[in-house]
């Protein structure tokens, strides 16, 4: 692309919602194009960051001052960087009623939505931006390979700067967000036990995870390593996905799945320097499974916000890679790596309503090769995967 910037899905919702919200809050990763979409869509708002420390002081000390320099329509940038502008902000659309006044975006989870509950609710609406879609990128005219989607990620710049190596981009990444963003928020000491963290959760990248086996390995208690995970779950390094079980109860106590927003971190993490040390890494698997279930989620927060992600798997072992229940749908999705597609890959699909005696609304195996199947179960490759969401 070469410095052309992609066309992002959520910009028609975005300033749909503007239409209706009095502010509209973007949240998700660093570097996913929050800032770039809504200055595109909203150019003649004025600008402000917050990481910029003057204007951080100016909206810490003095509000009013921070207003007269800064009126609405106004974006700003890292709101959560000074929950108490949000009571500024509150006021202002109170006494202004227009709908779009505001556009906020912010990278922390718990921060943004405690300040959004205390001073913003019935205000602002929450829209999550994710890295790149590959529906973005075939857009584009990009279609990647298993191993390009792996080895370069989603990240906004490394699409429109195809030129710039993936591994100084994602390793810069790390040092000026990650660890900056969990020693904001703890007091981080142990860089090196926490950089064997992220290494060893990229390698179980589509596994259990095992809290007390990591703190035997990196040789810390399992208390730091759950602060560690809610911290970087907070800032969208990482998410868990949680078991199906018809028992909510049970379904938030049992082991969850761990995967990157980004996979193309992940990669890095793990030294891999090329689509083709990707492809044959023994993480492959794990992290094609994550590029495809990132697909999803970047739809669902479009199109099915109040979706709930899950997975399959009992004591049997049978297992399916991805369930999505909305409300008393549930769509059911395996994932495999392979080019060529086999019956066997779709064998727990179909025992899966007998499994837990409810009807699938939607079924299909999601791989790396061409589309091809019956039609009621359907195997599509990875690329058009989001496609079977409505």
């Amino acid at each position: 692309m070469n410095g052309d910037l992609i066309p992002r899905a959520a910009a028609p919702l975005l300033r749909q919602l503007a239409g209706q919200f009095r502010t509209v809050t973007l949240q998700g990763p660093r570097q996913s194009g929050k800032t770039t979409l809504a200055r595109t869509t909203f150019p003649d708002y004025r600008y402000v960051n917050l990481e910029d420390l003057r204007s951080l002081q100016l909206a810490e000390e003095d509000q009013t001052a921070f207003f007269a320099a800064n009126p609405p329509p106004l974006i700003i940038d890292e709101i959560q960087l000074c929950p108490s502008l949000l009571r500024g902000v509150q006021v202002i659309v109170d006494e202004r009623g227009r709908p779009g006044d505001f556009i906020l975006t912010g990278s922390h989870q718990p921060l943004l939505r405690q300040g959004i509950c205390e001073s913003l609710a019935g205000r602002t609406t929450i829209l999550d931006i994710l890295p790149l879609s590959l529906a973005e990128l075939a857009a584009a005219g990009i279609a990647p390979s298993r191993g390009e989607a792996i080895w370069r990620g989603f990240m906004p710049q490394l699409h429109q700067q195809p030129t710039l190596p993936p591994s100084r981009f994602y390793q810069a990444y790390y040092q000026t967000y990650v660890e900056r963003d969990v020693r904001r928020l703890i007091n981080l000491r142990e860089q090196s036990s926490f950089l064997t963290f992220m290494r060893l959760l990229a390698g179980r990248v589509g596994q259990l995870l095992n809290l007390s086996a990591l703190a035997n390995d990196i040789g810390v208690s399992t208390n730091t390593l759950d602060q560690w995970l809610t911290v970087l779950e907070a800032s969208y390094v990482v998410f868990r996905l949680r078991p199906y079980h018809a028992n909510l109860r049970r379904r938030l106590t049992r082991s969850p799945k761990i995967y990157f927003t980004e996979p193309g971190l992940a990669a890095t993490l793990l030294g891999i320097a090329d689509p083709t040390q990707a492809e044959t890494h023994p993480a492959f698997g794990g992290l094609f499974e994550n590029v495809v279930i990132t697909e999803f989620l970047k739809t669902l927060a479009l199109r099915h916000p109040l979706a709930e992600p899950l997975f399959y798997r009992d004591a049997k072992g049978n297992e399916v890679d991805l369930l999505i229940c909305e409300g008393q749908s549930l769509r059911a999705f395996e994932i495999k790596s392979a080019l060529t597609p086999h019956l066997d890959f779709a064998k727990t699909l179909r025992a899966l309503p007998t499994l837990i005696q409810r009807p699938i609304t939607q079924s299909a195996v999601i791989y790396g090769g061409d589309n091809w199947g019956p039609p009621d179960l359907p195997y599509v490759n990875f690329r058009q995967a989001a496609t079977l969401l409505p």
